[in-house]
């Protein structure tokens, strides 16, 4: 059931999922893919660092199972970078879904060439540190949505937002019903004049 329901989710934009949740759990706006065409859904394994420190990521890597989301939160600092392609590539060949960084990464256009989903704050050419400190798999902040392990991640060209994971079924039939309501208004008015102004009418009427 879990593997049907995120593939459902997959297909849902961010922006119904959002409105879904009143857009209470949407990450910073910052925060974006690296290709507009990149899109992700799956399970977060969460990473606590210290600003540009990577070894706790490289742990993470290691309790993820395939298809799962890292998310770092890195305190949103960009002065040093917290995974560079050899790191994103290794992630690709575990199978992981996706990585979303509230922080920087490096080799932009080698991790482009990769095709993985990198969702992120900025970029840097500045290598990590490698003090070690960090904390896998609790809950974090990143982008100021909160995160836990197991909450679902939905990301694609307009941003990044959290599923807890106890709403899950709820909050996928609220963006179904979204995007219904979305098509059947879209339908109602495309290409015909008349429509569009009794729309606007009853707009501004409100």
């Amino acid at each position: 059931m879990s593997e049907e329901l995120i593939a459902r989710y997959a297909s849902v934009p961010t922006t119904a999922v959002s409105d879904a949740t009143g857009g209470l759990n949407n990450m910073d706006s910052m925060i974006k893919p690296l290709r507009e065409e990149y899109r992700i859904a799956g399970r977060a394994v969460t990473v606590k660092l210290p600003g540009g420190d990577n070894p706790a990521m490289l742990k993470a890597m290691r309790t993820a199972s395939p298809g799962d989301v890292l998310v770092v939160d890195a305190k949103g600092d960009l002065a040093k970078a917290v995974a560079g392609d050899f790191v994103v590539g290794m992630m690709q060949t575990l199978g992981l879904a996706g990585l979303v960084v509230d922080g920087a990464i490096r080799d932009v256009r080698d991790i482009k060439a990769l095709g993985f989903p990198v969702f992120v704050r900025g970029t840097t050419v500045a290598a990590s540190s490698k003090t070690g400190a960090g904390e896998v798999n609790v809950q974090i902040s990143c982008g100021g949505a909160a995160v836990r392990p197991g909450d679902l991640i939905i990301g694609d060209a307009d941003g990044v937002t959290v599923v807890p994971r106890e709403q899950e079924q709820e909050i996928l039939q609220g963006a179904l019903a979204k995007l219904e309501k979305d098509d059947a208004r879209e339908r109602e008015v495309a290409g015909d004049i008349e429509a569009v102004r009794r729309y606007l009418d009853q707009a501004a009427s409100k």
